[in-house]
């Protein structure tokens, strides 16, 4: 994901030569002022429970002005897998292959570190109970069940870019993060001068369509290093993003997330797809800060993660909610 302005899914150099700072504990650097603390504003209905309840998808309501946002969801199952209450068998004992009682996989706490760290205050991700990353082929071959044991609960794997990319280490991780028990799903980096359509289709095309995957993910920011410096009109953003997202659920029944970044969510996304669930980059202020009208699901606070597993740095992420809203979310979904 990106850091800072840019976008590490696609500027990180294949050759890292610059030491790593010395590593410390996510959110304990001292003498750093916390960020001022707003409540948050969820940009939509009022949740009747906890955490999530008004993400799962539904017809979506249309806004003034903007006739794109008119998609209706594609209903969810509201069971969870049979599977879920089979018995454990011998293999599934290896590390990082827990499961807890009642079939629900096990929560591993974080033993995450960063070499640039950033103090949160009160509204540390470190307090929070579901953590993940995200990763490319910058990462190389990841040792799966060992991250999975420093706390990578779920990861979202980058699968395509544009219309004719494919990550050359998606379909590794893609079988090893399942094979360790990790909850994991694919993401898209678009390309504002590709056809929609042809994306979505390339995706499609490269990503199995699995039960047990999360829904996957279109990553939508600006892109200093591509060679298109097109820069689309707002309402053709939303067509765009619109249409690749419409067929990603007609085809994985699952309504998409959308990860984004604080510039082109300010110009583009303020105010519209309030019925999607946002993945978030805000990683120097809490979310509610960086993004006061928006409810969110994911939280993306480090791109500068050291981590067990994974040789150089990491994108660090949490899920929001506890471990409950976690595994009732993803049977949601």
């Amino acid at each position: 994901m990106p850091a800072s302005s840019g976008s590490a899914k696609t500027s990180r150099l294949a050759a890292r030569t610059a030491p790593l700072v010395p590593a410390v504990d996510v959110g304990t650097t001292a003498g750093i002022p916390s960020p001022p603390q707003k409540p948050l504003a969820w940009g939509g209905p009022v949740p009747q429970s906890p955490a999530f309840r008004n993400i799962a998808p539904g017809p979506s309501v249309e806004a003034p002005g903007n006739p794109m946002v008119t998609t209706v969801g594609m209903p969810m199952p509201a069971q969870r897998p049979v599977s879920a209450l089979t018995p454990v068998s011998l293999p599934d004992m290896r590390p990082g292959l827990g499961v807890s009682p009642g079939g629900r996989s096990r929560i591993y706490s974080h033993s995450f570190r960063d070499a640039k760290p950033i103090n949160f205050g009160k509204v540390s991700p470190r307090k929070m109970s579901v953590h993940g990353v995200d990763v490319s082929r910058w990462q190389g071959d990841i040792d799966w069940a060992k991250l999975r044991t420093q706390g990578a609960n779920f990861a979202y794997i980058k699968a395509t870019d544009g219309g004719d990319h494919l990550d050359p280490m998606f379909k590794t991780n893609w079988r090893k993060a399942k094979e360790a028990g990790v909850k994991r799903g694919a993401y898209h980096f678009f390309y504002w001068c590709r056809v929609a359509s042809d994306q979505a289709e390339w995706f499609i095309r490269n990503v199995p369509k699995d039960p047990d995957a999360l829904p996957p993910v279109i990553d939508v920011e600006y892109n200093g290093e591509s060679s298109c410096k097109m820069r689309l009109s707002r309402a053709k953003v939303l067509e765009k993003m619109q249409v690749f997202m419409d067929m990603l659920e007609r085809h994985y029944g699952k309504r998409p997330v959308i990860y984004t970044a604080p510039d082109f969510y300010k110009d583009n996304l303020r105010g519209e797809f309030l019925n999607y669930p946002f993945w978030l980059r805000a990683v120097a202020q809490h979310p509610s800060v960086v993004y006061p009208d928006r409810r969110w699901v994911f939280w993306q606070y480090s791109g500068s993660g050291l981590s067990q597993g994974v040789e150089g740095k990491i994108d660090l992420n949490v899920f929001r909610g506890g471990e409950g809203d976690w595994h009732d979310w993803v049977a949601r979904n």
